[in-house]
């Protein structure tokens, strides 16, 4: 079916985020979904390619392959090649570590169209937050494999308290490495990111995040690489036009994004905490079949503005924004519907002289994709 007449309010799953493998070949101390060890009972090739066969039968345009590290998945380049030849562009997000210019080779041969390196600041945050010393330089090797290769090279950065003082030096650092796009985003209190109070940012950093931000990202148009907020950063400040190629239209869990783990469990967007997001698996049921029934899919569908609370339960962007990215904020408060990282929110707040500080209250279990709990603190702002 050609989902360009369905319109844009049809939802299906236009891109993919693919988890090949838990198993890393690095053991980040920000990691979501505390990779390293594969999972039990990892899905087969033949699994895997018939799920291919299944995502380009709903109308499926693009997969990311992830990890774990996608690349230490046996037979990784046969799902590129077959997602290839079914009409849906492969890409891949790595750590870069062991991607050599003969592997980049190889996966351009198969018809991987581009690859984002995650790299995590200057030399210095980059190996401490990647625990790896010689981490940074590995990724910006990696960045030379792809290019070289033909690939697109793209990078991507999460953005803590150990890289916010490398953010412009960075940025010059991966547009002199070629990249064309760079995605920016907040680590996320998941996984091993949850151990890691101190480096979390605080709401009220926002008033000073997203206009540094937005210079960058026009020094950087000028130069050819376009910067790109993801979906935890943001809304509707004044440099929302600088930082999204459309204003921000709500959580896109489920309505044209789905994640897919390495046991083939699944659920409406990769970054969500499995616990209560996971919406069956595609051993059992077929995905068009979990996509169309599946609450655990279908919540950004079906929801309304009843479950906002907080402060955006009276936001004037409300209705479009339905609280914006939903991982963040059940991952920060166990439940979604309320997103204190909002530039909007922090701006309103500090014209009433007040600021939100989030304070941890519950530790996370030690399981991958879980998380903890943290309150809001509403205070003075600072003069």
């Amino acid at each position: 079916m050609d989902r360009a007449l369905t319109g844009p309010l049809a939802p299906y799953p236009r891109y993919v985020v693919w988890e090949l493998t838990l198993r890393c070949d690095l053991a980040c101390r920000h990691c979501g979904s505390r990779a390293g060890k594969p999972r039990s009972q990892e899905l087969s090739i033949d699994e895997a390619k018939d799920v291919l066969a299944q995502l380009a039968a709903m109308g499926t345009h693009e997969i990311t392959f992830i990890g774990g590290e996608a690349y230490l998945y046996r037979g990784w380049l046969e799902l590129v090649r077959e997602a290839a030849e079914l009409g849906i562009k492969p890409t891949m997000t790595t750590g870069g570590r062991g991607l050599t210019p003969e592997l980049a080779a190889e996966a351009a041969a198969a018809g991987l169209a581009a690859v984002s390196v995650s790299i995590d600041g200057l030399q210095q945050a980059h190996d401490e937050l990647r625990n790896l010393e010689g981490g940074h330089a590995a990724a910006l090797r990696a960045l030379a494999a792809i290019d070289g290769a033909g690939m697109v090279p793209l990078a991507n950065t999460q953005i803590n308290r150990v890289n916010l003082p490398d953010l412009e030096a960075l940025s010059q650092v991966l547009v002199d490495a070629g990249v064309r796009g760079w995605q920016v985003q907040l680590t996320g209190p998941m996984g091993r990111a949850a151990d890691e109070q101190d480096w979390l940012l605080q709401p009220h950093d926002m008033l000073e995040l997203i206009p540094r931000l937005a210079a960058i990202a026009r020094r950087l148009r000028e130069q050819g690489c376009a910067v790109e907020a993801a979906n935890n950063l943001g809304y509707f400040g004044p440099h929302e036009s600088e930082l999204r190629r459309a204003h921000w239209k709500g959580c896109n869990a489920g309505r044209y994004t789905l994640g897919i783990e390495a046991d083939g469990a699944i659920k409406g967007c990769p970054s969500l905490p499995s616990a209560p997001y996971v919406g069956g698996n595609v051993r059992q049921t077929p995905v068009a079949e979990l996509w169309d029934h599946t609450p655990e899919l279908r919540f950004s569908r079906d929801r309304g503005l009843d479950e906002l609370w907080g402060f955006c339960a009276g936001c004037y962007y409300a209705e479009t924004c339905r609280g914006g990215c939903a991982w963040t904020s059940h991952t920060l408060l166990g439940r979604r519907g309320n997103m204190p990282y909002c530039h909007h929110r922090a701006l309103e707040l500090a014209a009433q002289g007040k600021q939100e500080r989030l304070v941890k209250v519950e530790a996370a279990p030690g399981r991958p994709f879980d998380f903890g709990r943290f309150e809001i603190v509403l205070e003075e702002l600072p003069s």
